[in-house]
């Protein structure tokens, strides 16, 4: 089992397909709210935040040289998905995502089932 309490965390737990995930903290919150999106708001916020996360991480690739380009996508896309999942769990779904390698980390973060939920724990399992 893997416990976790950033998002860079989460993403490498979500990388190594970690069969149980324990997540502490106000993480756990974010990723409840990540989860509990609806089918077609969530393809609306992942569509926005796949752009905003290829835009920061192209910016780090280059050392911060393609900086201009990609703020700027990441200024237009992001304001998407704040409306669907709020500001910071957007932040947190981006660093997740950046963490784990792709936007696809989240889809299967949504995958896990919930096992438990407390004010501030999560705990998850693989399907």
């Amino acid at each position: 089992m893997a416990k976790v309490r950033t998002e860079a965390e989460l993403g490498e737990a979500l990388k190594n397909k970690e069969e149980t995930i324990e997540i502490e903290g106000d993480l756990a919150n974010k990723t409840f709210k990540i989860r509990a999106t609806g089918k077609v708001a969530w393809v609306v916020a992942i569509g926005a935040i796949s752009i905003a996360a290829y835009g920061t991480a192209a910016t780090l690739g280059t050392g911060g040289t393609s900086a201009p380009v990609t703020a700027t996508s990441a200024f237009i896309a992001a304001p998407v998905a704040v409306g669907v999942l709020g500001g910071a769990v957007t932040y947190s779904a981006i660093a997740i995502a950046i963490a784990a390698g792709g936007v696809g980390a989240l889809t299967t973060l949504r995958g896990y089932k919930q096992v438990l939920r407390s004010q501030d724990r999560l705990v998850l399992k693989r399907k």
